[in-house]
């Protein structure tokens, strides 16, 4: 089921995640929709306060972008309760995008390695190291379920650059091909 994307402005991608335990109601249905309303609306990753749930869950596909015959360098992976543990290497700058936040791009810095802990779909744990494209989007999405935005992580004059966009899309003016939830919508 395709699942509404909440858009720059509402509350939830503000919010610090929680971490969940294997009962939390309807989890496989989530994240068999989070899969289905990713790859809807383009993306490669999607985290759960994208779609509401104020949760520590997101998923991530980078196989889709990876250059031909790079295919297996990416990863499709479900990650729960994903903690930090360290970040290393002299950050790169990346042209970024969110589906949350429409029509607006801009280079993000951010470490080229990753490590992390994490469950995935089965809530058996992993320790993994991630490094490259696959860290960056990773990142991307975990900033998400800290309640970071990409647009934070902007340089002063293009984040100023960008408001008038960014309040745009919180009142709905913007043209997506997938359902999204404004918070000013009239």
């Amino acid at each position: 089921m395709l699942l509404p994307i909440y858009s720059y402005g509402q509350p939830v991608l503000k919010k610090m995640a929680e971490d969940i335990t294997t009962d939390y109601p309807g989890i496989q249905e989530l994240i068999e929709n989070m899969w289905e309303t990713m790859y809807h609306a383009d993306g490669v990753g999607l985290a759960a306060p994208q779609v509401g749930k104020p949760i520590r869950l997101f998923v991530v596909d980078t196989i889709q972008i990876m250059e031909e015959g790079k295919e297996t360098e990416g990863l499709k992976r479900v990650f729960i309760n994903a903690h930090k543990v360290e970040e290393a290497g002299e950050p790169w700058t990346y042209e970024e995008g969110c589906l949350s936040i429409p029509d607006v791009r801009g280079d993000v810095d951010r470490p080229p390695q990753l490590r992390l802990r994490y469950l995935d779909e089965h809530f058996e744990e992993h320790e993994e190291v991630f490094t490259g494209i696959n860290a960056r989007v990773i990142q991307h999405e975990y900033d998400h379920i800290d309640g970071i935005l990409f647009t934070e992580h902007l340089k002063p004059l293009k984040r100023r650059l960008v408001q008038r966009k960014l309040e745009d899309i919180k009142k709905g003016k913007v043209k997506v091909e997938y359902k999204m939830k404004f918070p000013l919508m009239r």
